[in-house]
């Protein structure tokens, strides 16, 4: 099985910590989309949408983020003889959807550093117009990922969109949030010790692959340096970030590129890459 994927992908992000949360073993294969790596011609012929992730077992390949999570369920249902594992609830997907609903393109560019934003995105209408060049028979498509690059930076320019975006990630968060809340339990015929030994997940008591999907958004969340104003603003939600953060999954997943010191280097690794191409014009 492999995985075309990326540290910087909140969607590679999800399929990622499914995978090491059920214990899956795969190839990687790192596709930096910020670099235009996903746009090379045998990567773009297997996915014209050049998205991330993309998942593949045998002939089969799956670009849905949702599908790939439940594909790696069956998998481990059907490979590990555990009475423990199962597929998820119909809450647990419910879940999912939603969250997978949240877009966060526009809401992460809009928090990046317009000089920094401009200089990635011309980078990287140029190397689809130097890919386009190489491969005149994937010309249309890559076509059509140069009007959704310009189509991206007009709509960027639209105070509107933005606002949408953050709108509905708040309301996601607050849905969230109470949801964390009635897990906790109320009542005063329960001591403190009590209460503390449950651990708040947002499908219940146990972990699920509704906190796969969602741990991804608040490591976004963090990456942008916005903890204060959407997270330790929810104390549940704070709780329950502090927790998921302890997950060997998370460590592997996220935390070593982006915990502390480590995301600065992740990101500085990037931009000098782009700075040097953009000099040697080599896209």
């Amino acid at each position: 099985m492999q995985l075309y994927h990326h540290p910087y992908s909140l969607d590679s992000q999800k399929v990622r910590l499914a995978l090491e949360e059920k214990g899956i073993d795969y190839t990687s294969f790192h596709m930096n989309p910020i670099t235009g790596k996903n746009l090379r011609p045998s990567f773009f012929r297997m996915n014209p949408t050049a998205k991330l992730p993309v998942f593949q077992n045998g002939s089969h390949v799956i670009f849905d983020t949702i599908e790939i999570i439940q594909y790696i369920e069956r998998i481990a249902v059907v490979s590990v003889n555990n009475d423990s594992i199962a597929f998820s609830s119909d809450e647990v997907i419910q879940w999912m959807h939603k969250i997978q609903e949240w877009n966060p393109k526009f809401f992460t560019l809009s928090h990046v550093p317009e000089k920094y934003r401009q200089a990635v995105s011309k980078f990287f209408r140029r190397v689809l117009i130097a890919r386009m060049a190489e491969s005149p028979d994937l010309a249309s498509s890559y076509h059509r990922k140069l009007k959704e690059a310009y189509h991206t930076e007009e709509k960027l320019r639209d105070p509107e969109v933005v606002r949408w975006s953050k709108e509905h990630l708040i309301r996601l968060l607050d849905e969230i949030e109470d949801s964390l809340s009635k897990t906790y339990i109320a009542g005063e015929e329960f001591s403190m010790a009590d209460r503390l030994s449950k651990t708040a997940y947002i499908a219940g008591e146990e972990f699920s692959m509704a906190d796969v999907m969602f741990i991804p958004v608040l490591a976004r969340l963090a990456l942008l340096n916005l903890e204060d104003e959407y997270i330790n603003s929810r104390p549940n939600m704070a709780k329950y970030w502090s927790l998921v953060q302890q997950r060997p999954s998370y460590k592997k997943v996220i935390g070593r590129y982006f915990g502390g010191w480590r995301k600065y280097r992740t990101l500085a690794k990037t931009w000098c890459f782009i700075r040097l191409r953009n000099t040697l014009k080599k896209y």
